[in-house]
């Protein structure tokens, strides 16, 4: 392997581990709940998709042979991250949040998920 990939790798490497670090730090001093959510599914999916697509580009240098479980991996985890911190942040201002308390929409809908919602009749 030429010194110039083993340097791509090891920074991204450390770049991936800096993101995690980042998130972990974040999830751990960040007061309230709302605003913890943003380190795992931001920071914390870049470090491990850094660090899974570094492995992805190691095995191909390596071997020749393309490691589709890695990048499977890092597509799946870009997709369902938002998805995941969406439905937490759901379910936080479900259940803490009360209805006359949230601002209005500009239209005549209410807010998903708040009392006489579509959501809520089914």
């Amino acid at each position: 392997m030429s010194v110039v990939v083993e340097v791509f790798l090891s920074v991204m490497l450390v770049v991936g581990g800096l993101f995690g670090l980042v998130g972990s730090f974040g999830l751990l001093k960040l007061k309230l709940p709302m605003q913890r959510l943003h380190g795992p599914t931001k920071a914390v999916t870049m470090g491990v998709a850094t660090a899974l697509i570094a492995a992805a580009v190691d095995v191909y240098v390596s071997t020749g042979a393309v490691a589709w479980q890695n990048v499977m991996i890092a597509v799946f985890l870009f997709l369902t991250a938002p998805i995941s911190a969406l439905y937490i942040a759901k379910a936080h201002l479900h259940g803490t949040v009360d209805a006359s308390e949230v601002p209005p929409t500009g239209t005549a809908a209410v807010w998903a998920g708040t009392p006489g919602s579509a959501a809520e009749s089914d």
